[in-house]
């Protein structure tokens, strides 16, 4: 029996898959180690997926492909924190980079795109990913992701810069004050997870003239800071993965098209691709 996870900052996606049976899906909260500790880990996963850890006598392999995990000392918070759980399985931990190059690319050279909760991108050569500059988290990093637009979202409302008719949608939505964004952002665990749930905003908006701006912007910077870091990025494709790069294709792809930059996949979450991908790897 194999267990997959792809774990962002907000959310985790499982797959387990048993053998002549359909892949069983579970989620829970995101399980960044940047954030958690092993204890802390242990516990969303005793209170949040029970069902799953049910099934931990029967489980030999589980592979976590986890945001955080870029790091030998965080692949070992995750790690331990499973072990705890699932105490006769072989466990791999590797980053959501590898993960999504995994569910997009394959096997061919690509570069791999993450823009959902945070933002990054790594090239892959078709067996791994090569580390770049990026990934430098939501203060100061994460261009174009979930945490960005709803950080520009936050600062504009409070500091009146918003169109009168979308400051007072956004009031009536979310009716925030300053000192709740406060306590949110600096006082609170997962600041960035809380700042990106205001990205959903700008689907309501999208047609308007602010929120497409903001659109456009974000994703601008994102392909400015990330993509043609690579002074190749015309030779290969640009695969995305996540849901604001999902939410947002229409935009992503004019703009792109634009740049001579070769759009791949476009997937909202890479666990079914990833499932297929070791699977396929495991029978080759």
């Amino acid at each position: 029996m194999i267990l997959i996870a792809d774990s962002g900052s907000t959310k985790t996606d499982w797959l387990l898959k048993q053998p002549g049976r359909e892949a069983q899906a579970f989620r829970t909260p995101g399980l960044n180690p940047y954030f958690l500790t092993e204890k802390e880990i242990v516990k969303i996963l005793q209170e949040q997926a029970p069902e799953l850890i049910a099934f931990n006598q029967d489980i030999k392999e589980i592979y976590f492909f986890g945001a955080g995990c870029s790091s030998p000392d965080r692949h070992e918070i995750v790690s331990n924190a499973l072990s705890q759980l699932f105490t006769k399985a072989y466990i791999s931990i590797d980053s959501d980079l590898l993960g999504s190059a995994y569910a997009t690319c394959g096997h061919e050279k690509g570069l791999c795109c993450v823009l959902g909760t945070g933002s990054n991108i790594s090239f892959f050569d078709g067996e791994e990913i090569h580390s770049g500059k990026h990934g430098l988290g939501y203060i100061l990093g994460d261009e174009g992701s979930g945490t960005w637009f709803g950080k520009a979202l936050v600062t504009d409302f409070l500091y009146g810069l918003m169109p009168d008719s979308i400051y007072t949608l956004f009031n009536n939505t979310y009716q925030l004050t300053k000192e709740e964004v406060i306590k949110n952002v600096y006082q609170k665990p997962s600041g960035n997870a809380y700042l990106a749930s205001f990205a959903r905003f700008l689907n309501v908006i999208r047609k308007t003239e602010y929120g497409n701006t903001l659109i456009k912007k974000g994703l601008q910077e994102f392909i400015d800071t990330n993509i043609k870091s690579y002074p190749e990025y015309h030779t290969f494709k640009s695969h995305f993965v996540g849901s604001i790069a999902f939410v947002f294709t229409e935009e992503l792809t004019a703009l792109c098209e634009t740049q001579d930059i070769h759009i791949g996949k476009i997937i909202k979450q890479p666990i079914n691709d990833l499932l297929a991908f070791i699977l396929s790897r495991d029978e080759a």
